[in-house]
């Protein structure tokens, strides 16, 4: 069980539009330089999301997205349903014709229960995370790393 690029990089795009949306729209070709990450993709992603309500985007000069809701109301489960990534370990989609999935009827695995749950967690863990808490980690990062460390005065004996 894999989350692929589509939703890494929709989160990651993500975290960075919200990082600067104080600041104003923010293009995709800039998130694209600064995340590496195709400018092609990235179009198709944030339609994806602006269908979902998720960003909202402002035409003309000085335009790009912005966030359509506050950052505390975005999980990152609304980001990666929006743009159609599967959360979901079952062998066949939640059908529960594991065994002979060309036919509707099929019978399920031994261990259908167990991926069936190992769902419900992970969509009950990315549903509590929301966009807010991965901007404070960000954040909180950038400043850890940016520490200026000041000479010590001299002290005069």
């Amino acid at each position: 069980m894999r989350l692929t690029t589509k939703g890494r990089f929709a989160v990651t795009a993500m975290i960075d539009l919200a990082l600067r949306d104080d600041k104003g729209p923010v293009t995709l070709s800039a998130i694209s330089q600064r995340q590496e990450i195709s400018l092609s993709y990235l179009e198709q992603l944030f339609g994806k999301l602006r269908r979902h309500e998720i960003v909202e985007s402002v035409r003309g000069p000085g335009g790009g997205y912005t966030l359509a809701r506050k950052p505390e109301d975005v999980t990152v489960a609304d980001i990666i349903i929006a743009v159609d990534e599967p959360i979901d370990a079952t062998q066949c989609g939640g059908k529960e014709n594991c065994h002979s999935p060309g036919h509707e009827h099929g019978s399920r695995c031994m261990t259908h229960d167990l991926w069936a749950t190992l769902n419900a967690k992970m969509v009950e863990y990315l549903d509590s995370v929301s966009l807010k808490d991965l901007v404070d980690q960000q954040r909180q990062k950038n400043a850890e790393h940016n520490v200026v460390l000041m000479p010590r005065p001299h002290i005069a004996a």
